[in-house]
């Protein structure tokens, strides 16, 4: 059997590091905002060439904290695309703010420029890109219109570490990346972990408040905050994965790159592009007999994801907050299938996963 995923296969490189790294944080007797999360942060803002990196508890908590961080009124928008994961949203509702909902391009899974002014109304605030499945957003495009309608930009980076586009790091285009070390990310710590990357001191002062209770100086509190701090042990690990970024990514890039030319022409391969390099957190085909597909391809040794099978403005949670109906969006949700594509995969793995589908 291919698993699509193994996270002890996936992190056995690493094991002796992380035991080292274990050991130096436990003796240290410090394991909140010690050395090892200031250490990281240097290390990815340095790998992101942000000027600073806030190491915070998840993903959700780094794309929350940004917005929270822009002091924006309660009811006022921001824009986002109507096929990301639900946390983009979630951020946006957490922060007593509307999410409006814009259909993304069919051929790159990325919100589609060509649909944002359309939304756009004098209570819009700010446009929170998602670069999906490790493909950087077309951001001229984007960051034109915010630069037209005076718009924060905020990057939904979960997927995207080390992607660029036209050479510049995703995380450096808008005010704020948000980044999710989810351990199933490319560089995927062995619990929940985040980070906000920023160029602006400012912002990168308050978050550092806002993360530790709204305190810069201990028992003084100068905003409303969260208690959202990237862990030590955490920080430690991905210290030790940050290393071999480079080399999980071209890795990941070699087996798409197997796909790309060895999967036939009956499934929607991604898009690629001179413009954009892709780190392929996800390789999503896509297939009209999905469902069909997908059991087919379990039936005969391979395991696959869907990302995601249920649009957001068809999950319950949402009623009465996302209105309107979104077909390019559950077109998508509807055809989509990833393929494996680990850290541990071999490319002999993907040359089955590629026989079998071709052979549906």
């Amino acid at each position: 059997m291919i698993e699509y995923e193994n996270l002890g296969k996936l992190n056995q490189p690493f094991f002796e590091s992380y035991t080292s790294r274990f050991k130096d944080v436990l003796h240290s007797g410090w394991y909140i905002l010690g050395n090892s999360v200031s250490t990281f942060e240097k290390e990815y803002a340095g790998f992101t060439n942000s000027r600073h990196c806030i190491g915070v508890a998840s993903g959700l908590d780094a794309l929350s904290l940004a917005l929270r961080s822009l002091d924006l009124n309660e009811g006022e928008e921001v824009i986002v695309p109507s096929n990301t994961y639900i946390a983009t949203i979630l951020s946006i509702v957490q922060n007593q703010l509307k999410p409006v909902l814009v259909e993304p391009d069919i051929n790159t899974y990325n919100i589609d420029p060509l649909k944002i002014e359309e939304k756009i109304t004098p209570a819009t605030r700010a446009i929170m890109v998602v670069h999906l499945y490790g493909k950087c957003c077309d951001m001229d495009a984007i960051l034109a219109i915010a630069k037209k309608y005076e718009l924060h930009v905020i990057e939904d980076c979960a997927q995207a570490q080390g992607a660029t586009f036209k050479s510049t790091m995703a995380g450096n285009f808008g005010a704020f990346g948000a980044h999710s070390f989810y351990p199933t990310k490319n560089l995927g710590a062995l619990g929940d972990a985040g980070a906000v990357t920023t160029n602006n001191d400012a912002h990168a002062e308050k978050l550092k408040a806002l993360r530790n209770y709204g305190s810069k100086v201990k028992y003084v509190n100068d905003y409303v905050g969260f208690n959202s701090r990237l862990d030590e042990l955490q920080a430690a690990f991905l210290s030790v994965k940050l290393a071999s970024l480079n080399s999980i990514n071209v890795h990941k890039r070699e087996l798409a790159d197997l796909y790309l030319k060895h999967l036939n022409n009956d499934f929607i391969k991604p898009v690629v592009h001179p413009d954009y390099f892709d780190v392929y957190h996800i390789f999503n085909i896509r297939h009209p007999r999905r469902d069909e597909l997908r059991n087919y391809l379990l039936e005969n040794g391979v395991k696959t994801e869907i990302h995601y099978p249920i649009s957001p403005n068809k999950q319950l949670a949402m009623k009465g907050i996302i209105e309107g109906e979104f077909p390019i969006s559950e077109e998508i949700h509807a055809t989509t299938l990833s393929l494996p594509i680990s850290y541990f995969h071999t490319k002999e793995d993907v040359m089955k996963v590629i026989e079998t589908a071709n052979n549906f």
